[in-house]
């Protein structure tokens, strides 16, 4: 059930594009000890990151959030992940972008360290196919928090909770919030269909605003089927219809059951219809991206 991959031979760090064993990270770093910094996952295909503008936008303005300068450039760091790319010889690939703060509190080095590293790597590209089972978590996000949607580094809740998951025999947590608001998934957002029409938890709620979810708003009027933003609650989401959650490496992935409750149609012609329509621009979206490389 639980995925399992392992990281290819070269990393990115900083300017420097070093096999895995050669990497070093200072133990006086002290934002990477304290989860201070920002990350994001891009789907590779076909030798290019999807969607790199929308993950570099949210990644950036996430580092301004947690007052984090990000010492690089979307066009230094495209051209770093075509390096990379290329050492680890992949052309499919799940990308990760970490910016770590280096400096922060006592427990900081004397090294001559940049104030921000820049870590990037591959790994194989997860399979997540067919409909998917969640768990339910009360208090899984806390709305109210100052960096709520903020993605980063801090990342232990969300790997616990998906790791209780597991244990209970699922695939991913539902988090609830402080008011009991269905917020989002553990890496994933989350999609109620009723009656036809495609309700989706507000930012408010807790949730990250998605790259994935940020497309299904904008393409969904082109085929009438606007997604809205609506607060429900768990008892809201189980007289849903239909049930599908959105994530960089899922894309669009039905989902059949949540705690004991199932979902007769997973996938449901709504469900299909989304998964047709983020199909359709991820084709457009490389082929539009191959072309301005002249591949």
């Amino acid at each position: 059930m639980a995925w399992e991959g392992c990281m290819h031979k070269f990393v990115y760090h900083n300017d420097r594009l070093i096999a895995m064993g050669e990497v070093r990270l200072s133990p006086g770093q002290a934002g990477l000890l304290n989860g201070w910094g920002v990350f994001t996952t891009i789907h590779v295909a076909e030798g290019q990151p999807f969607a790199f503008e929308r993950h570099w936008a949210r990644l950036t303005g996430d580092a301004k959030r947690i007052e984090m300068a990000v010492p690089y450039s979307a066009e230094n760091v495209r051209q770093k992940i075509g390096e990379l790319l290329r050492a680890n010889r992949v052309t499919t690939a799940a990308l990760r972008i970490y910016f770590v703060l280096n400096r922060a509190g006592i427990w900081s080095s004397d090294e001559p360290l940049p104030l921000v590293d820049m870590i990037m790597y591959t790994i194989d590209l997860p399979q997540r196919v067919g409909p998917t089972r969640l768990s339910v978590m009360a208090h899984g996000r806390q709305a109210a928090h100052p960096l709520a949607g903020t993605k980063v580094t801090s990342w232990l809740y969300n790997a616990w909770a998906l790791e209780q998951a597991h244990h209970q025999g699922c695939d991913d947590m539902l988090l609830l919030n402080e008011r009991g608001e269905v917020s989002e998934c553990t890496a994933a957002n989350i999609f109620a269909v009723h009656a036809g029409a495609v309700v989706t938890p507000p930012l408010d709620s807790g949730c990250l605003n998605g790259v994935t979810r940020q497309i299904l708003f904008e393409e969904a009027p082109r085929i009438s089927l606007p997604v809205r933003e609506q607060a429900f609650s768990l008892e809201g989401l189980y007289g849903a219809d239909e049930v599908c959650i959105s994530s960089t490496t899922r894309h669009v992935q039905p989902v059949g059951q949540i705690g004991d409750h199932k979902y007769a149609q997973a996938p449901g012609p709504v469900t299909q219809r989304l998964e047709r329509l983020f199909a359709d621009y991820f084709e457009r979206y490389l082929e539009s991206a191959k072309s301005k490389v002249g591949v």
